[in-house]
C-alpha cells in the first residue's frame, strides 16, 4: 500500500549527496546499528567496498548484510577471523581484496587480526558505548549503570592490539536519568547519537582532521561480560544500589533473587518516590524487612530506608508475570489467612461440602468441576456464599477462574480485602479546543489495561498535516514495551476471562464497545482528520463509521463460529466420525497503516477479538491518536485488560520485535510489499506464525466507449482522488478507450478545477492535505519522474501554495507501458491514464494484467457480458463493475500476487484461498 521509491528514481537524487574526500570503506561488524552506519556513510558519498558480517543465523541474516546485499555491496560472513590466535590467510585474502582505504567497526564482535586492522591507508576505528577509558570491555552500558555513573556516553577510537585501549578520536556523553535503563540509554543517545558520530569520524578522516588522543590509565576500569550465576542482587544494601543492580543487569543476564525457594529474576526497576502503595508482605532470602506486592509492582526496601519498584518477575521455568500478580499466579504459597477470613473458609467448606456430596472430604486440591460439578451448581456456590459474605462480589466466571478450593479461597479473600477492585482507567488527556468541541486524547502506550509511559520515556511529535504544526507528543515505544504488551496479552489469552467467557457475553462487549465508539463518533473523526489529514465528513462516514459498523459485524459472529461432523470409513461394528472445533490462536499482531487508522485497526482486530484472540496492536507512526482514543474506549467498555495492548512507535522496532516474537502466533499487516516481505520472513524463522498481508496495489481501471459517461468520470475521480488517494484500492492507472479519451479528460479537468481544496475540518472541502510531509515530497517526485519519462502532466503536479502538505490533484495521459508511474504506485492524487485501442479487449487486459499486484480492479460498460468477461479475467482480489470503492463489512477483502493475501471482512476472514470479488450496480 505504502509508495516506495524504486532504484530507478533514486538514481535521479543521488548525485547531489556526493562531495569531495571520500574513502573507500570496509565496515566489520553487525546489529542494526552496524546496518544505519553503512547506509548513512553511503548517503554521504563513501565507497563500501565490502561489509564483513557474521554467518546467517537460522536461516536470517543480520541486519547489516541485508541492507548491503540489496545495494549489491560485496558481503562476507566469515564465522571466525583467527584460529588458536593466527589470521586464516584466506579470510585475510579475502578482506585485502577489496582495497579499503580505512575500516569501520561498529559494534565488532569478532577478534579481528592485527594484520587486518592495520592494514587500509587509515587503519581502522571502532565504536565503544562508553566514555573511555572507564569501562572498556563488552558490557560497557551495564557496568556504567550498576556502578551508578552520572555521566553515559561512547567513544571512537582508532583501533589497537589491547583491550579498547586505542587513541580517542571523538567522544559524546550524557546525563544519566535515575530510571535509566540499558534500553533507554541505548535508545534515547547511544544509538542515534552513535551513527552520527560514526560518520562525522569517517569525514574527519577523509578530510585530514581526525585527531589521535592517546588514553590515560587513569580512572581506566575493565569489567568483563556478567554472569547469571554472579548476578544474585544483594539486597542488604542502599535503596539507589540495589535499583542500579537490578536495572544494570536489564534485559540481560537479568538480577535474580531467592523467593519462595526458587530463584527470581526481576525486571523493570525504578526508584519509589512518595508513599509506598499498600500491599502484601512477601518475605525475601537475605533481607530483615519482606518485600511488598502492590498494585504498582513488587517495592523492595533499602538498608536506608528507601524504596525500589519492580515491575516484573520472571520465574525458573520462564513466566513471566507482572510483579503485581505474584500472589495470584500460582507461583507463590497461599495467602495467610487471619482468624475472621478461616471462619469464613470453614463456612465455605460447608458449602462445597453441600454440593459435592459425593466427595469423602473436601481438600485443598479438590477440583469443584473434577468432583462432578456442573453448571447450576456453580450458581447454587455463587448465591450461597453472597448469603454468607452479603457484601462481596462474585460472578459466576470466578469459579470457572478458581476451579480448586484452596484457589476459590484465595480468590474470597482477595475480594474481602479489596484486593480484586480495578484501578480506575487514568488518562493523561491532551485537550484540544477544535471543530466546536474539546477532544481528549491519551497519548501514552496502553499496556495491561492502563496508560502509561513507554519504558525509555521516549517520545515523538506527531504533527497535523494542515499546518505541519505539533498536535502532541507520543509515547514512543521500545522493544521492553512489545514484551511487557505481548506478555500482558498471553496472560490475558492464558488466564483471562477473554477466551473462556460465553461467545455471546464476548459479543456483548464487543457491542458495548461500538456504542461507544458511535458515541464518541464526533470526536474520533475530528481526532482523525487532525492526526491523518483525511476530510471529515469523509472521516466522520468512512474511518469511524464504518469502523463501528466493523466491530457490531463480527460482534454478532461471537456466537456464530462453528464447527463440523465430518463421516469417516464406517469400520464395523463401529460407525465412526470425526468432529472439528474452531479455537481462537492465541496472541495476535497487528501493524496498520497511516491512510485509515481506525478502520484498519478495525478491520484487523474486530474478528481477531470475536473469536477470542488477545491483541498487540502497533498503529503507524505518523497517526497513532484514533487507536490510543480507540483504547480507552475499549477499557471502558469493559474489554478486560491485557486483551487489548496497543503501542505507538516504529516499525523498525515495534513492527521487527512483534514479527520475531515466540509468543506471537498470527501477524497481521498492511503496508508495503518490500515491508510485507520482511515481515514475512521473520515470521518464518522465528516460530512459523501465520501471516496475513495487504500490501501494495496499482489497481487498473478499464473504462469502454459505451461507459455511462457521467458515471465513469465520477467514480474515476473519485478511484483516484478519494482520501486524498492515500488508498490502498486506489485505481493506479486508468486505460480509457481511444474514441472517448479527450472527452474523459476535458471532463475530468473541469471537474478538478471545481474542487476545493484546504482545511479538511472545513465541510465544503473536497480535498485534503497528504498524510505527512515525508510522503508528500515522494509524490512530487513521482511527477517528476513522470515529466522526465515523457508522460504529458496535464493538470496539477505541484504542491499547493499554502502552509500545509497540500498537494495539487494531478493528471498524466499519454502513459506508456515501460514507465515508471505505469507501473509503481503513487499512492496519492496522481490520475495516471493511458489510451487503447477501440474495441482491443483482449489487448487491454493482458496490460493490466502487467503488473505484480492483484488488490483491486474496476471495468466501466454498459455491455453486461463485456463486463461479466472482463471481471473474470483481470488478476485481482476485487472487480468494481460501473462503482468503485464500495467495500462493505460483509464482503471479504484480499489482494492477489504481491498484493498479499489473507482476507479482511466478512466471513472469508477465516479462510485465505484467494478470492475474487466482483462489486457491481445493475448495469444499462
Amino acid at each position: 500500500m505504502l509508495w516506495t521509491a524504486s532504484q530507478a528514481l533514486r538514481r535521479f537524487s543521488s548525485s547531489s549527496h556526493y562531495y569531495q574526500n571520500k574513502l573507500k570503506l570496509a565496515i566489520i561488524g553487525q546489529s542494526q546499528f552496524g546496518q544505519e552506519v553503512y547506509t548513512s556513510l553511503r548517503k554521504q558519498g563513501h565507497k563500501v567496498v565490502g561489509v564483513f558480517t557474521v554467518p546467517d543465523k537460522d536461516g536470517k541474516a543480520d541486519p547489516l548484510a541485508v541492507a548491503a546485499e540489496k545495494d549489491g555491496t560485496p558481503v562476507f560472513k566469515f564465522p571466525r577471523w583467527r584460529v588458536k590466535g593466527k589470521a586464516i590467510p584466506e579470510v585475510v585474502d579475502a578482506y585485502k581484496a577489496v582495497g579499503a582505504q580505512l575500516n569501520v567497526m561498529p559494534f565488532c564482535s569478532q577478534f579481528i587480526p592485527m594484520s587486518v586492522i592495520d592494514q587500509p591507508k587509515h587503519g581502522s576505528i571502532i565504536y565503544h558505548p562508553s566514555i573511555l577509558p572507564l569501562h572498556r570491555g563488552a558490557s560497557a552500558i551495564n557496568w556504567t549503570l550498576i556502578h551508578g555513573d552520572k555521566k553515559a556516553g561512547f567513544t571512537v577510537f582508532w583501533a589497537d592490539d589491547g583491550l579498547d585501549t586505542g587513541p580517542i578520536l571523538l567522544q559524546r556523553e550524557c546525563a544519566v536519568e535515575s530510571n535509566d535503563t540499558v534500553d533507554s540509554l541505548y535508545n534515547r543517545f547511544l544509538y542515534p547519537e552513535g551513527i552520527k558520530a560514526m560518520v562525522e569520524a569517517v569525514q574527519l578522516i577523509a578530510d585530514g582532521k581526525a585527531p589521535r588522543i592517546p588514553q590515560t590509565e587513569e580512572g581506566a576500569s575493565y569489567e568483563g561480560i556478567q554472569k547469571k550465576s554472579n548476578a544474585k542482587v544483594d539486597l542488604a544494601q542502599p535503596a539507589e544500589a540495589i535499583h542500579n543492580w537490578i536495572r544494570g543487569h536489564d534485559k540481560v543476564p537479568g538480577a535474580w533473587t531467592v523467593i519462595g525457594g526458587q530463584s527470581v529474576t526481576l525486571y523493570g526497576s525504578s526508584m519509589l518516590g512518595g508513599a509506598v502503595p499498600v500491599g502484601q508482605p512477601l518475605e525475601l532470602e537475605g533481607v530483615t524487612q519482606p518485600g511488598l506486592v502492590t498494585k504498582s509492582g513488587l517495592v523492595l526496601y533499602g538498608t536506608d530506608g528507601k524504596a525500589v519498584l519492580v515491575k516484573n518477575l520472571q520465574f525458573e521455568d520462564g513466566k513471566m508475570i507482572p510483579a503485581s500478580k505474584y500472589f495470584s499466579s500460582g507461583e507463590s504459597c497461599s495467602v495467610e489467612l487471619n482468624e475472621e477470613e478461616l471462619k469464613i473458609a470453614a463456612d465455605i467448606k460447608n458449602i462445597w461440602k453441600g454440593i459435592l456430596s459425593n466427595v469423602p472430604a473436601i481438600e485443598d486440591t479438590t477440583d469443584f468441576f473434577k468432583a462432578g460439578a456442573a453448571s447450576m451448581d456453580v450458581v447454587r456456590l455463587v448465591e450461597e456464599v453472597k448469603q454468607k459474605c452479603p457484601d462481596i462480589q462474585l460472578q459466576n466466571e470466578d469459579v470457572y477462574m478458581a476451579t480448586t478450593f484452596q484457589g476459590f479461597m484465595q480468590l474470597l479473600v482477595r475480594k474481602l480485602r479489596g484486593e480484586d477492585q480495578e484501578d480506575e482507567l487514568l488518562v493523561n488527556y491532551v485537550t484540544k479546543d477544535v471543530n466546536n468541541m474539546t477532544v481528549k486524547m491519551p497519548n501514552q502506550c496502553f499496556i495491561n489495561g492502563r496508560f502509561e509511559d513507554a519504558e525509555s520515556g521516549k517520545t515523538y511529535d506527531t504533527i497535523n498535516p494542515m499546518d505541519g504544526s505539533v498536535i502532541c507528543k507520543v509515547s514512543y515505544a521500545s522493544v521492553g514495551d512489545v514484551d511487557r504488551a505481548v506478555a500482558a496479552a498471553k496472560e490475558a489469552y492464558d488466564n483471562g476471562p477473554w477466551g473462556r467467557m460465553n461467545p455471546r457475553d464476548r459479543g456483548s462487549l464487543l457491542y458495548r464497545l461500538a456504542d461507544l465508539m458511535e458515541e464518541h463518533q464526533e470526536e474520533l473523526a475530528t481526532i482523525e482528520t487532525m492526526d491523518s489529514g483525511a476530510v471529515y465528513t469523509l472521516a466522520l462516514k468512512t474511518h469511524v463509521g464504518m469502523s463501528i459498523q466493523t466491530f457490531r459485524y463480527f460482534a454478532g459472529w461471537c456466537d456464530k463460529i462453528q464447527g463440523k461432523t465430518i463421516p469417516i470409513n464406517q469400520a464395523r461394528p463401529n460407525r465412526n466420525l470425526t468432529f472439528t472445533k474452531k479455537e481462537p490462536l492465541g496472541v495476535c499482531a497487528i501493524v496498520i497503516p497511516w491512510n485509515y487508522p481506525l478502520m484498519m485497526l478495525a478491520w484487523k482486530s474486530a474478528a481477531c477479538l470475536a473469536a477470542g484472540n488477545t491483541l498487540v496492536l502497533k498503529p503507524a507512526q505518523v497517526t497513532p491518536l484514533t487507536a490510543l482514543k480507540f483504547a480507552e474506549l475499549s477499557a471502558k467498555a469493559g474489554i478486560p485488560k491485557g486483551v487489548i495492548n496497543i503501542l505507538p512507535g516504529s516499525g523498525g522496532m515495534v513492527g521487527q520485535r512483534l514479527s520475531e516474537h515466540p509468543d506471537i502466533r498470527k501477524l497481521g499487516f498492511t503496508g508495503s510489499t518490500p515491508i510485507g516481505k520482511q515481515i514475512m520472513k521473520s515470521c518464518a524463522v522465528s516460530n512459523l506464525k501465520k501471516v496475513s498481508l495487504e500490501l501494495g496495489g496499482k489497481s487498473p481501471l478499464i473504462i469502454f466507449s459505451d461507459c455511462d459517461m457521467d458515471k465513469a468520470v465520477r467514480m474515476g475521480m473519485s478511484s483516484v482522488f478519494f482520501n486524498k488517494g492515500e488508498n490502498c484500492i486506489a485505481a493506479g492507472r486508468l486505460f480509457v478507450e481511444e474514441s472517448i479519451h479527450d472527452q474523459f479528460i476535458s471532463r475530468v479537468v473541469d471537474e478538478i478545477k471545481k474542487m476545493k481544496i484546504g482545511d479538511p475540518l472545513d465541510r465544503s472541502t473536497d480535498h485534503g492535505p497528504q498524510n505527512h510531509k515525508a510522503h508528500l515530497d515522494k509524490l512530487l517526485e513521482y511527477c517528476e519522474v513522470g515529466l522526465k519519462e515523457g508522460a504529458t502532466l496535464v493538470y496539477g503536479g505541484r504542491q499547493v501554495d499554502r502552509p500545509g502538505f497540500f498537494m495539487e490533484p494531478t493528471v498524466f495521459t499519454n502513459v506508456e507501458d515501460h514507465m515508471f508511474i505505469a507501473k509503481e504506485e503513487s499512492f496519492g492524487p496522481v490520475m495516471v491514464v493511458s489510451k487503447f485501442q477501440d474495441g482491443d479487449v483482449e489487448g487491454v487486459l493482458r496490460r493490466a494484467n502487467d503488473t505484480e499486484y492483484g488488490l483491486a480492479s474496476g471495468v466501466f460498460t454498459r455491455d453486461i457480458n463485456k463486463a461479466m468477461y472482463v471481471s473474470e479475467r483481470l488478476e485481482a482480489g476485487t472487480v468494481f463493475v460501473n462503482t468503485y470503492n464500495k467495500t462493505d463489512v460483509a464482503s471479504p477483502f484480499g489482494g492477489f500476487k504481491q498484493s498479499g493475501f489473507g482476507k479482511d471482512l466478512g466471513e472469508e476472514t477465516r479462510r485465505s484461498s484467494p478470492q475474487k470479488i466482483p462489486l457491481t450496480r445493475p448495469l444499462c
